[in-house]
């Protein structure tokens, strides 16, 4: 490990991995810092690996932005690497004609997001495409897909460290210096201190631990952080009769109990949402009950006894339940007062979608300016 180098991002998850690629390829000397033994073991790898379309964000809001032009991004990305994914489209269906007037509203916002594909189906026409469907209208997004997160952060590493930049992973950050007109300092466990020019908090679930740690930067900065668990349940056959990933109009601190498939055919339902006080990745069993009730609002077919736990994931929120989602912030100096430092707070969904695109903005914040498609 370098005693000196341009930039510290500390986190290697999908946005830190991105982030890192493109401060390399500008030609900066970066080095990441990841606590566990392998990239991108926490929100990175315990999501639907969905590439979203941009359909639902408030308009004008970085996530809206970040995911329309992430997802054209990660798109390419991946075709040029051989990344595995597909566009499979999705359908997101009013169960009631009491949430007809939710899906004029989604697709209002598409719109004005940039989302300009969506298309409005009836119920002929949604049996149509999926035949086991149940609903009574919804909307068609052919820009939805799906993507292996996994090899996305394989091929994300790897184009990082062919560009000169250093993974260490099993490399603790413990404390920091970051105090203005200061040379900066991250302390590493086990380690010593490494010296640098600009720090990046990508830690996720633990940006706001850095930012604390981080001496010379203003506590009254640091926002608040609430969990909200998402559970995922698998079909013990890992299959389902339906070709499309399938949600339903959205809910209170997230997207509702939606069907993805995997790379491989496999079919999961999830997330649901379960606000916590701590990281727990284990799944209630006994939360299938309202998994049922929820999934056969659109596909009444589902067996009794016939779900089975699949994992958890845990969403970094700046807002609690019963309040409108947060935006992402990449918190740069205009907000803090502290040159070349950039915090990432609350990169939820769609984090996965917008990697490269908020790896832009990142390198903009600290004053690169180049392609993030390069």
């Amino acid at each position: 490990m370098a005693d000196a180098v341009d930039v510290v991002v500390i986190g290697a998850g999908v946005v830190g991995l991105a982030v890192a690629r493109h401060l390399a390829v500008d030609g900066l000397d970066v080095l990441v810092l990841e606590n566990e033994d392998a990239v991108g073991t926490q929100t990175s790898s315990r999501n639907s690996e969905v590439i979203h379309a941009g359909i639902y964000y408030p308009i004008g809001s970085r996530k809206a932005t970040a995911c329309v032009a992430g997802r054209e991004l990660l798109y390419r990305y991946c075709a040029e690497h051989d990344v595995p994914h597909r566009r499979l489209g999705k359908l997101i269906v009013a169960t009631t004609p009491a949430q007809m007037p939710d899906l004029d509203r989604i697709l209002s916002r598409a719109q004005a997001n940039g989302v300009d594909d969506l298309v409005r189906v009836d119920r002929s026409e949604m049996v149509d495409l999926e035949p086991h469907l149940s609903g009574v209208a919804g909307l068609l997004s052919p820009s939805t897909g799906i993507v292996d997160s996994h090899a996305l952060m394989r091929s994300l590493r790897r184009d990082a460290e062919s560009a000169g930049a250093v993974v260490a992973l099993r490399s603790r950050m413990v404390a920091g210096v970051v105090r203005p007109g200061s040379p900066k300092s991250i302390d590493v466990d086990g380690v010593g201190s490494v010296t640098c020019r600009m720090v990046v908090n990508c830690a996720g679930l633990g940006a706001w631990d850095v930012a604390r740690s981080l001496d010379g930067f203003p506590g009254d900065r640091i926002p608040l952080r609430r969990l909200a668990k998402g559970n995922y349940f698998a079909p013990a056959t890992g299959r389902t009769p339906f070709r499309r990933l399938i949600y339903p109009v959205p809910v209170d601190g997230g997207l509702g109990v939606h069907l993805t498939l995997d790379m491989a055919g496999g079919a999961r339902f999830g997330p649901d949402v379960e606000w916590c006080d701590s990281v727990d990745y284990g799944v209630d069993p006994r939360r299938a009950d309202r998994f049922y009730a929820e999934i056969r609002q659109y596909w009444p077919e589902l067996p009794d006894g016939s779900l089975q736990p699949a994992y958890a994931g845990i969403r970094p929120k700046l807002t609690g339940p019963g309040t409108p989602a947060a935006d992402f912030l990449v918190q740069g100096p205009a907000d803090h007062g502290v040159p070349g430092l950039v915090n990432l707070f609350g990169i939820e969904s769609p984090g996965l979608t917008s990697c490269l695109a908020l790896a832009r903005d990142v390198a903009e914040v600290l004053g690169n300016r180049s392609d993030p498609g390069h």
